[in-house]
């Protein structure tokens, strides 16, 4: 999951904060039957609502200034409303469809990763990281995902179902709320948690236009960065949005053969109607692509797959962030040495591609996608 790290974080000691929540089973809820939250509703929608019950309008001005600027914790906390609303607001659309369950961060609080329950019982994974110059946010988009990537510890579960735009918006709310009790003002947001984006793509970008929303939030799409494991149709539908968030493709591998024993979705889309795919977007939005590329030792790491990779990239206005294996226990692949890392960079930047090592934040508390939420499950909590 934490793909946007540049720090190592082994060999930190950890904190873990279990949950006063009550474990529960999941359950299967149709969608209509899942109850909308706040955090699921654009500002016109809730002036709309409101007004529908004979509130005035401008009280869902106030209402998302408390969301999402106060970042309030429950309806309680907005005291500019009336009680009488306040309590309706409670039974009739809830705050934030998730439950935290818990908290695991490395000792000196840099990264902190958060379990949360959804309302049918399902867990899903987020993590907050504090650089010097920035705090991003890792958000998951699934439950589970359908992708199957072999290194993945969330691709080895399938995917259960997607989130609703809210069950995302309540992830960046909470690591904001997280941020400010640091000190510290979100400023990042990575859709490189569990799931693929692209087959969310609608409450995926609902997520964008609520968080974008002037009166809430206002957080800017440019750093907002949607990650795609190469769903060529959905780069191209990107490329016309209006939201001009930031693209990254998880490629890992140079050619045909390799890709698709790591990434399966490679063999519905090759690699070249994806490269093609990403030099359209950059033509139509002049903006930059950034390539994932997760270094396995002896799979993808040789001399040989870095000259490949550079002879790809040529020419297209991209960045390649090499990220070393977070490894899991149950996929059989280790993470290359040092040297070999820094090698296969050497080799991009001789040939004129852009690049930077980004380790992983977070190898001491599971940070990788689906680690937590899977050891959490196994242990029957």
């Amino acid at each position: 999951m934490a793909r946007d790290g540049s720090e190592q974080a082994a060999d930190m000691t950890t904190t873990q904060t279990p949950s006063t929540a009550p474990a529960t089973r999941p359950v299967r809820l149709a969608r209509r039957n899942r109850p909308v939250s706040l955090y699921d509703l654009t500002l016109a929608e809730l002036e709309e609502r409101l007004a529908g019950d004979g509130v005035p309008r401008y009280r869902a001005r106030q209402i998302f200034h408390w969301a999402y600027r106060q970042l309030a914790v429950d309806y309680d906390a907005m005291t500019v409303l009336p009680k009488a609303l306040r309590a309706d607001l409670a039974t009739r659309l809830p705050l934030t469809p998730l439950t935290p369950v818990r908290e695991v961060q490395t000792d000196d609080g840099e990264t902190i990763k958060t379990l949360f329950r959804t309302v049918d019982g399902q867990h899903i994974e987020t993590v907050l990281m504090f650089y010097p110059d920035r705090t991003t946010v890792c958000v998951s988009c699934q439950v589970g995902c359908a992708v199957g990537c072999s290194f993945c510890a969330t691709g080895m579960m399938g995917l259960t179902r997607n989130l609703t735009a809210g069950e995302m918006v309540a992830q960046v709310v909470a690591a904001a709320r997280r941020a400010r009790e640091a000190g510290r003002t979100l400023t990042n947001i990575v859709m490189m948690g569990m799931g693929e984006p692209f087959q969310n793509y609608d409450a995926t970008m609902r997520m964008v236009r609520i968080l974008h929303e002037e009166e809430g939030m206002n957080f800017g799409a440019r750093r907002i960065t949607v990650s795609t494991s190469g769903l060529v149709p959905f780069i191209d539908r990107l490329a016309r949005e209006p939201f001009q968030v930031k693209l990254a493709v998880s490629l890992h591998a140079p050619n045909d053969e390799l890709r698709s024993s790591l990434v399966p979705l490679n063999r519905r889309y090759p690699i070249g109607e994806l490269i093609a795919a990403c030099r359209r977007y950059v033509g139509e939005t002049g903006r930059r692509v950034t390539f994932e590329y997760v270094l396995i030792d002896g799979v993808n790491d040789s001399d040989a797959n870095a000259e490949e990779l550079a002879r790809l990239l040529r020419g297209l206005l991209c960045h390649v962030n090499l990220i070393p294996l977070n490894p899991t226990p149950a996929a059989p692949f280790g993470r290359p040495s040092v040297e070999r890392i820094n090698r296969f960079e050497q080799i991009l930047r001789a040939r004129g591609i852009p690049a930077t090592v980004r380790y992983s934040r977070g190898v001491d508390i599971s940070a990788a996608c689906g680690q937590l939420r899977a050891e959490y499950e196994a242990a029957g909590a």
